[in-house]
């Protein structure tokens, strides 16, 4: 399955944040062609870094903007769970840090929603290393994460929740 039709599942939460972050890349784009048009009529200068650095806002907004715009066309809101018991994406879970014995709430996510910022939970994509070690399991599970720096964190599933 390419990239370009891979279904993306959000929450609710997620799927408005990403809209919310849209509409406020629009807005910014707006503001950058004004300033970009303005930097072209008092350009007398070939070489002017204003305009060249505008151009370049200009074009990551746009990117940014077609990448909200895909990821949003692809989005599947994530309604109902079919594994009750499992953590599967939009799971709010309570995992018990084994090492340092602090718990911590987290929501499992899709990558571009765990990128986006706000929320009133801390996000875990479903492709980090917590993540990935965290789907499927049940409450009373422990598991172990091999972090990149070659250490290993121990964890507990305390609860589920949707």
């Amino acid at each position: 399955m390419s990239q370009a039709t891979r279904q993306v599942k959000l929450t609710r939460e997620g799927f408005e944040r990403l809209q919310k972050s849209l509409e406020q890349e629009m807005v910014r784009l707006a503001e950058a062609t004004r300033i970009l048009q303005e930097q072209m009529e008092t350009s007398s200068d070939t070489e002017d870094t204003g305009l060249e650095d505008a151009k370049r806002e200009k074009m990551n907004i746009e990117a940014r903007i077609d990448e909200l715009e895909d990821t949003l066309a692809r989005a599947s809101v994530i309604e109902d769970h079919e594994n009750e018991g499992r953590v599967e994406l939009g799971a709010i879970v309570m995992l018990g840090n084994e090492t340092t014995k602090k718990d911590m709430k987290v929501q499992v996510v899709s990558a571009p929603e765990a990128a986006v910022t706000g929320g009133s939970l801390p996000r875990v994509s479903e492709d980090s290393p917590v993540g990935k070690e965290l789907m499927g399991r049940k409450k009373g599970e422990a598991f172990v994460v091999n972090l990149d720096n070659g250490k290993q964190m121990k964890y507990k599933v305390k609860s589920i929740e949707y």
